[in-house]
């Protein structure tokens, strides 16, 4: 994929430039449609997928105004983590997460932007070997957006990783089901419960990831519940639902489909599952891009600044 620079106002323009990263443009639309073969057993058929006429609680859908979108996220009990003032943005602060109009969905969406270069976590100077730029629910948002011990969250939303993206061996995480910290600070909220990432392999190719990770004082380590092939969701929308059980006997319920054919490319449901946390204060979503870059960066030569794109987020809390 060829990558072109958008022009923006002369600080900005001049803040990317004197720190080297190149901002690429949002990815205009999804691969095209293919016809289904009569002959298949099961014929894949594109999703068709229209926006609510009204907002419910927990809904969050890119309204087409983009110099609001931080306005609209906090608006709707969302919260954000993008590196804006890192690097050459402390000068001129840019924002981003933004909005385009997309071909395929016809409607607006989110574009998560990270640059390689100047990019850094939460601003933090300790950390220097990742970068992230995501949304999320936490302890401001309303109590239906965070699930506490025994309650079912839906989670669902639509997402897209561009053609050519560009993963390492190490972590680079688009989602996460991750605790709350108390007010002592004493949760055991270092892990992710539940994690979607992005790998590349030593022996070649991509996988897409779904990793489970149980409590700290079990010594739990990552269990894998699910490795794809990540080429079936380049530059292809995808839609998500996630329903989970908040619990030490947790249940998680997982179905990933490609919207231009209908073609289901994950699906799970675990029961027995370690789905909480000690001390923790609630359990949340988190979504955007989260990757490593090595000690001493010595991964970034092999990442590139992406845009990855992510559309109608939706939280509900079920009844059990």
């Amino acid at each position: 994929m060829k990558i072109r620079h958008i022009l923006f106002s002369m600080p900005i323009l001049m803040a990317a430039c004197s720190s080297g990263f190149v901002i690429p443009d949002p990815v205009p639309g999804g691969k095209p449609t293919q016809p289904s073969n009569p002959s298949d057993e099961e014929e894949d058929t594109p999703i068709v997928d229209e926006p609510p006429q009204e907002l419910k609680e927990g809904m969050l859908y890119a309204d087409g105004n983009d110099e609001g979108t931080y306005e609209l996220i906090l608006s709707r009990g969302y919260n954000m983590e993008p590196p804006d003032n890192s690097g050459a943005h402390a000068s001129a602060p840019w924002r981003h997460i933004r909005q385009h109009t997309d071909d395929i969905l016809k409607r607006p969406v989110f574009d998560f932007y990270i640059h390689v270069e100047n990019d850094d976590d939460r601003g933090k100077p300790e950390i220097t070997d990742r970068q992230r730029n995501e949304i999320k629910t936490d302890g401001k948002s309303p109590a239906a957006l965070v699930a506490q011990e025994g309650e079912t969250l839906r989670i669902s939303w639509k997402f897209r990783l561009p053609e050519g993206f560009q993963t390492t061996t190490n972590f680079c995480h688009i989602h996460q089901l991750k605790g709350i910290d108390n007010s002592d600070g004493t949760a055991d909220v270092g892990m992710p419960l539940i994690t979607f990432t992005c790998r590349s392999l030593s022996s070649g190719g991509q996988q897409f990831q779904v990793i489970h990770v149980g409590r700290t004082e079990d010594n739990a380590s990552n269990n894998y519940l699910k490795k794809v092939n990540l080429a079936d969701f380049l530059g292809e929308w995808v839609t998500v639902t996630e329903t989970v059980k908040f619990a030490q006997n947790g249940r998680y319920q997982l179905v990933i489909y490609r919207m231009s054919d209908g073609k289901k490319l994950v699906e799970l449901d675990k029961s027995g599952l370690d789905l909480w946390r000690t001390g923790t204060t609630g359990l949340r979503p988190k979504w955007g891009i989260y990757r490593s870059l090595g000690k001493n960066h010595v991964l970034a030569p092999q990442l590139r600044d992406e845009v990855l794109n992510f559309a109608d987020f939706y939280i509900e809390k079920l009844t059990n």
